[in-house]
């Protein structure tokens, strides 16, 4: 441990520890209000920006696919040059670019307003939960704040839907992005004060190439799964995902080859991933978001545009879900004192595949409380997943390697939700493409807007004769609900087979929490 972060520790007092928790955790809040709300302005941004799919599924993607780009790199940068001097710097930036975003006048400025998002939160991510690790050295008090961390994701879920409900119903779709300038008021203004200082002493390098080998690992695959999913045939979406994969690879051979060359570092210490308890951690993180954030992009629609429900209203009908991964989240740091941390993990990515199932077999009737039922479900176990994945990751490293172990969770955390919209949302849009059955005598371009999304039927049905709308609402409706069948399978699927995958990597292990 560096002299810098023991003298770290010895200065803070307990109030103070506390006191710096709270100011961490507003962007933590800010991170979690803003991925949810999107989430809710998703009809509201059909109808007024009129993306296509693909254009609305990158509204969506780009901020996280840009963010889990750049987190690895961001974290050793914070390493490097002070881990509260990164926050607020991408405080800073987060908020002046979140006020451009809300008046983005089309799609594709708003595309990149969210990638610029992208690049600044990818300062705050890492660098929140790398502090909380040099501030907490007590296993307890470091597994209890980490786990109050993580319910400040699901809080900022709770209060993104309300907040977001309230704005969409009073205001313009942009005045979700604002969110972000009163929430990051108190990291600017206390964080200085309140938040102490803490670097690597021996940081890895700021390597460019190393920086480009993660985008472009990434950036393909996540293209080539969109393409797959709409079915537009095998080459192109083969390319880029062998290219994404051969990225990966040269990445982590260059950080294998810097590691072991005497007077150089790696930008990533990829032997990390030698310890099966990191590994493991970071597998049921990244799987435990892409179940959390691809359930909630069909349920706000649905509750929405199917069922009919104001913003406002499909918010409150989120909270007790969303209560429930708080909770859940909370009390995994006292059940961790009784039971294997492995076990607790298992259970949640259980109960993520238990919430799908309930989904496959009765989404069919379109009742939202059982959607609602399984959506509790599904929290519960995100909750208890997500806050011990978390803290296994960065208690299997020293404190002087926080940064890179955050920023690598925090990878993980950004690539399941760029997955699980792009994997279950692209198959979600494909399948409600190939399912829709339009009704006759509407014209070419309105075939083609309805056919792209829901929002886009909602759209075109508003300019068509009443028995005409009401003819394309239903059967976009059903389409809609027939693609969630599937997403519904195949992310239960894949929720079984993590915690099978899981339970055998990690059951030889001692760790008990």
């Amino acid at each position: 441990m560096s002299v810098q972060t023991a003298a770290t520790h010895t200065e803070l007092s307990g109030t103070r520890r506390w006191l710096a928790l709270a100011v961490l955790m507003f962007p933590v809040l800010l991170i979690s209000i803003d991925n949810t709300v999107l989430s809710f302005a998703v009809p509201a941004l059909s109808r007024a920006l009129a993306p296509d799919s693909d254009e609305l599924l990158w509204i969506i993607d780009i901020y996280p696919l840009v963010l889990a780009g750049l987190l690895v790199p961001m974290g050793s940068l914070g390493d490097r040059i002070g881990r509260k001097r990164l926050l607020l710097i991408g405080s800073i930036g987060f908020a002046a670019v979140s006020a451009l975003a809300a008046f983005a006048p089309n799609a594709q400025l708003l595309i990149a307003a969210r990638a610029l998002l992208g690049l600044f939160g990818s300062m705050l991510m890492p660098a929140t939960l790398s502090l909380i690790r040099n501030i907490f050295t007590d296993v307890h008090e470091r597994r209890r704040a980490i786990a109050i961390w993580a319910s400040g994701f699901s809080g900022g879920a709770v209060l993104g839907p309300v907040l977001g409900g309230w704005l969409l119903e009073h205001f313009w779709w942009g005045s979700i992005f604002l969110l972000a300038v009163p929430m990051l008021l108190p990291i600017l203004i206390a964080g200085p004060a309140l938040v102490p200082e803490s670097k690597d002493p021996n940081p890895g390098p700021i390597d460019p190439l190393s920086i480009v080998l993660v985008v472009a690992a990434l950036t393909p695959l996540v293209f080539g799964i969109k393409v797959l999913a709409k079915g537009d045939g095998l080459v192109v979406p083969a390319v880029a995902i062998a290219l994404g994969i051969a990225s990966g690879v040269v990445f982590v051979r260059r950080q294998l080859a810097r590691a072991a060359r005497p007077g150089t570092e790696p930008m990533l210490d990829v032997r990390l991933f030698k310890n099966p308890m990191f590994s493991g951690a970071l597998t049921v993180n990244l799987l435990s978001v892409f179940a959390l954030v691809g359930f909630i992009y069909f349920l706000t629609q649905h509750v929405q545009l199917v069922a009919g429900y104001s913003p406002l209203e499909a918010g409150l009908m989120m909270i007790p879900g969303l209560s429930l991964a708080i909770a859940s989240g909370l009390l995994a740091a006292n059940l961790a004192k009784r039971f294997r941390v492995s076990t607790l993990m298992v259970v949640g990515l259980l109960l993520n595949a238990a919430a799908y199932t309930m989904v496959f077999f009765v989404g069919e009737s379109g009742s939202v409380l059982l959607l609602m039922a399984s959506f509790c479900v599904l929290s519960a176990g995100v909750g208890l997943a997500e806050t011990l994945s978390n803290d296994l990751a960065l208690s299997a490293v020293p404190p002087e390697k926080a940064g890179a172990a955050s920023a690598i969770s925090e990878t993980a955390y950004e690539t399941g939700a760029v997955l699980g919209t792009a994997v279950l949302g692209s198959l979600l849009n494909a399948a409600y493409t190939r399912g829709l059955i339009l009704p006759g005598g509407m014209s070419a371009g309105q075939e083609a807007d309805a056919s792209k999304t829901l929002g886009g039927a909602h759209e075109v049905a508003e300019s068509l004769p009443a028995s005409q709308a009401a003819e394309l609402l239903e059967n976009a409706a059903s389409a809609f609900d027939s693609g969630v069948m599937l997403t519904a399978g195949i992310g239960a699927a894949l929720a079984l087979a993590a915690a099978v995958v899981i339970h055998r990597a990690l059951r030889m292990s001692p760790q008990r929490g």
